[in-house]
């Protein structure tokens, strides 16, 4: 390597730290990608995630432009070198790829790659992904170089080290899973209950108006405004529920995009006047993002079915490399201090856990009579 031991070193331990910094799948493998790329000092990387149909399930790049990659067509399938990489198992380094026998071309807006190093990435027997490396960057008065041994030991440690970023990023996406189910079924019992309790006392007070008619009308009128406000709670806690089942776009959409469409709903199903506006963000590592959503749902949740509010905005603004979020409405507000010492949490303490899971804080500001602020800041990538 054309680094000494030090600077070498230092790279390997950035590159690590690099990888175990995420936890969502998709960026743990474009840091892999990255870090090799960089480590290697290789104008191109990729990492391909086999599926079970002879295809790829995810296939990051480095060194190709957005513009490139739209051009080269769909994702790979397995043959050639990459298909050897995954059955054999074994590292692949090539002086040439293009007159390797079992090369078989590439689309005509793939860019000419020539030298080549590639490893599969396992998980114990289980060979989860390909990692692979081309056209070694050389110094001008070398003329052309290729990958050496050296290399492909450099290469295989950070493959090692790959294997456990990624299994760890799949534990954690698979934990997540569990719990968005577990709390989907929580919702779903609440919605039942809640629905089910203004249902029975809409039932009932009908009944009493029924009886009423003839002998107090004007009783029998109150009775039927009371009818109208039961329905129009029921409608209420159907449409929250409707919101916070839907499951959130963010993967399509992004988080802007994501935010203003629920946020367009909740301004429709009530009559407090819901807004939003979104500056400047850029895209936040996945769990970030879904955290940001996470808290604004709890946060708007207690804005509109507890605090009386006319108005709740709703604010999404770029900080640094990461993003702040606020909530805020003009309702009843409360007493932070009064309310943990009640044991009532309105949702701050999942709040709480929500922000500092991704590196982030949470900040309250609130009075009885003074409205509430609920603020998130995230880091960022």
């Amino acid at each position: 390597m054309s680094q000494g031991p030090r600077s070498g070193l230092a790279a390997v331990s950035s590159a690590l730290l690099a990888m175990s910094r995420h936890l969502e799948v998709r960026d743990v493998l474009k840091t892999i990608v990255a870090s090799a790329r960089e480590l290697l000092d290789a104008q191109y990387a990729a990492l391909g995630v086999p599926d079970d149909h002879g295809g790829f399930a995810q296939f990051v790049v480095d060194g190709v432009s957005d513009e490139q990659w739209k051009a080269i067509g769909p994702l790979p399938r397995q043959h050639g070198i990459l298909a050897a990489m995954l059955q054999e198992a074994r590292a692949e380094r090539l002086a040439d790829v293009r007159k390797d026998p079992r090369f078989e071309g590439w689309p005509s807006a793939h860019p000419d790659m020539s030298d080549f190093l590639g490893l599969p990435i396992r998980d114990g027997d289980e060979v989860i992904g390909a990692l692979f490396l081309a056209n070694k960057n050389c110094p001008q008065e070398y003329g052309r170089c290729g990958f050496t041994a050296d290399d492909e030991e450099l290469l295989a440690i950070l493959a090692q080290h790959a294997a456990i970023a990624l299994t760890n990023a799949r534990l954690y996406e698979r934990s997540r899973e569990l719990t968005i189910a577990e709390e989907r079924s929580r919702l779903a019992h609440e919605l039942h209950d809640a629905v089910s309790q203004k249902l029975f006392s809409l039932r009932l007070t009908a009944q009493a108006a029924t009886a009423l008619v003839d002998r107090d009308p004007a009783r029998a009128k109150g009775e039927l405004h009371q009818v109208a406000a039961l329905a129009a709670e029921a409608a209420d806690e159907l449409r929250a529920a409707v919101v916070e089942l839907r499951p959130a776009a963010l993967d399509e959409d992004g988080l802007v995009a994501t935010l203003r469409t629920q946020i367009q709903v909740l301004d429709r199903a009530h009559s407090a006047r819901v807004t939003f506006a979104g500056r400047g963000v850029k895209a936040l590592p996945a769990a970030q993002e879904e955290a940001l959503l996470r808290v604004a749902q709890e946060a708007l949740h207690n804005a509109l079915r507890h605090s009386g509010a006319d108005h709740v905005d709703v604010t999404l603004d770029r900080r640094g490399a990461g993003a702040v979020l606020r909530v805020t409405d003009d309702g009843s507000g409360f007493d932070p201090r009064a309310v943990r010492r009640a044991g009532r949490h309105l949702g701050l303490v999942s709040m709480r856990d929500r922000a500092s899971g991704v590196g982030g804080t949470l900040t309250v500001e609130s009075a009885p009579g003074k409205g509430t602020t609920i603020e998130m800041e995230v880091p960022g990538g």
